[in-house]
């Protein structure tokens, strides 16, 4: 089975609670069963143009990508962000490999809207390098920066990347690790399964916005596409994978 798990940068801020989480997604490869890993950035890349005196502007969820912005993407995402991550599940015993989208065209991507620059519409992805090396027993892990056969690169938004990449590379299994304890209703409480429908009206209400009408969004599309198993799940607290793998009702699963 191909599970798909993809971790919001803020859980990546922390090393201790870096290291826990890929000291989990190190143990699940270990089991036998097939993990490919894409990770976001977004407070680390926030943190780093603030300090070069760059204002972060975002619409519905996406970060407005000028061309300072999208070097920032590629020298943190796909750099310092990537690294640290793959440096971590490698102390923990896992064969990662660090990737983007980029690498042997794996995931192509088109301009998505002008007025946002350089932001990425996943058209397509490629799953001949990762199936090659998931079959040798490597684990990738997949910054979300795509490009085109141009040579164009784009930043395409974490949870987009993830259900393009569960979708493109044949994840049964899609698990979204965030720093929220699944998705809220009007009330403030977790939902602990929703339908695609109930997403939808929740996304129209504006209950679900910003970041998690990003995600809901992206949810819907891999509903749609076919991956059977889709879990949004606070990734901060301890053994979160192992819950999920084992079905205990943690998170907010869509079905």
């Amino acid at each position: 089975m191909r599970t798909l798990i993809k971790l919001g940068g803020t859980l990546l801020d922390t090393p201790e609670v870096r290291d826990r989480l890929a000291c989990e997604i190190a143990r699940l490869a270990a089991s036998g069963r097939e993990v490919v890993v894409v990770h976001g950035g977004g407070r680390q890349m926030t943190q780093y143009l603030a300090e070069r005196g760059v204002e972060s502007q975002f619409v519905n969820g996406l970060r407005v990508t000028g061309p300072e912005t999208l070097d920032a993407v590629v020298k943190v995402l796909a750099g310092s962000v990537n690294r640290e991550l793959v440096a971590a599940l490698v102390r923990a015993g896992a064969r990662a490999v660090g990737l983007s989208g980029i690498d042997a065209n794996m995931v192509e991507a088109e301009q998505m809207d002008p007025s946002l620059g350089a932001v990425g519409r996943v058209v397509s992805a490629h799953p001949e390098l990762v199936d090659l090396l998931l079959a040798n027993g490597y684990l990738p892990v997949v910054a979300c920066v795509a490009g085109d056969r141009q040579g164009r690169m784009y930043n395409v938004n974490a949870d987009q990347m993830a259900v393009a990449c569960a979708t493109g590379f044949g994840a049964r299994q899609l698990l979204f690790l965030t720093d929220v304890d699944g998705v809220l209703d009007a009330t403030g409480s977790v939902r602990p399964v929703l339908s695609l429908a109930e997403s939808e009206r929740l996304i129209a209400d504006g209950v679900a916005k910003g970041g998690m009408r990003a995600k809901l969004d992206a949810a819907g599309r891999a509903l749609r596409d076919g991956v059977r198993e889709i879990r949004i799940a606070p990734g901060a607290q301890a053994g979160i994978i192992e819950r999920l793998i084992a079905g205990e009702s943690v998170g907010t699963v869509l079905q």
